[in-house]
């Protein structure tokens, strides 16, 4: 009928509208995660979903423990990230409009990860090492936008500075990971 409000969208297409635009690296995607305190939960997902998409993308290496084991470190190395980020952010390198908290680092930082289910694709003997390679790097720069719109920064090389100054943190807790696990197929 003509003037009807439109049916409210379910959580799950939710999820995964949001998840569609964070990895097209959406400014709109991040601004509206950042904005709602009820999508925390919806990132954790995302970030356990990819997680999950990792391990089982290096089953051969790790065997069904790692993908548990990955999953863990993944949500643990989220939850460290966001609390660097929002430290670097706020308080070493913050702006005027500079207004944030973890929360709204976890939701963008971990919708910022989307572009990690394609780890799946890991699996594929031949292409693993590609498929490892650059869907890191799309990761890399979804997190940088993630960054610069929960942060309200107008300059993405700020955003990129608050990225690689913490980086060196989370790279120390990829690393542990990875030697607890064992290597990446790449």
């Amino acid at each position: 009928m003509e003037g009807d409000a439109p049916l409210p969208e379910n959580t799950a297409a939710q999820m995964a509208r949001r998840m569609l635009g964070a990895a097209r690296l959406d400014v709109d995607t991040y601004e509206e995660v950042e904005a709602d305190a009820s999508a925390t939960g919806q990132a954790f997902l995302v970030v356990v979903l990819v997680a999950l998409a990792g391990g089982a993308g290096t089953i051969a290496n790790h065997g069904i423990a790692g993908i548990f084991y990955h999953t863990l470190s993944s949500v643990v190395l989220w939850w460290v990230w966001a609390g660097i980020t929002n430290l670097i952010g706020t308080k070493l390198l913050p702006t005027e409009e500079t207004i944030s908290d973890q929360g709204e680092l976890l939701r963008t930082i971990g919708f910022s990860s989307a572009p990690g289910l394609l780890m799946l694709l890991c699996l594929v003997e031949p292409i693993s090492g590609y498929v490892f390679g650059a869907t890191l790097l799309w990761m890399l720069v979804a997190m940088v936008v993630a960054v610069r719109q929960a942060l309200d920064y107008t300059s993405t090389l700020r955003a990129v500075a608050v990225c690689a100054i913490g980086f060196p943190v989370y790279l120390l807790g990829l690393l542990a990971s990875i030697l607890l696990l064992g290597p990446w197929p790449i």
